[in-house]
């Protein structure tokens, strides 16, 4: 289920905080009320998070990081470097 971002129409609470978050299912009608002290409320478009951009691994900080690193032999067939 995606989550939401609301915030009040006008004014502030004290109860919400005039800004909460929900977790609705798609199909669930759009919110107009907040659940907590029923004022008018509007969704509010969020921002994402996406993994930065990083560097490829090296050999050696693959293998510092515990990871098993193989090349590729011939079709099918690795050997550890």
């Amino acid at each position: 289920m995606p989550l939401y971002e609301y915030e009040l129409c006008e004014g502030t609470c004290t109860i919400c905080g005039g800004r909460f978050t929900l977790r609705r299912p798609l199909t669930a009608p759009p919110l107009e009320k907040c659940p907590l002290c029923k004022k008018p409320v509007r969704r509010v478009i969020s921002s994402f998070n996406t993994p930065r951009l990083t560097k490829p691994l090296s050999v050696s900080e693959a293998k510092s990081a515990g990871f098993t690193v193989l090349k590729r032999v011939s079709k099918g067939e690795y050997e550890r470097l």
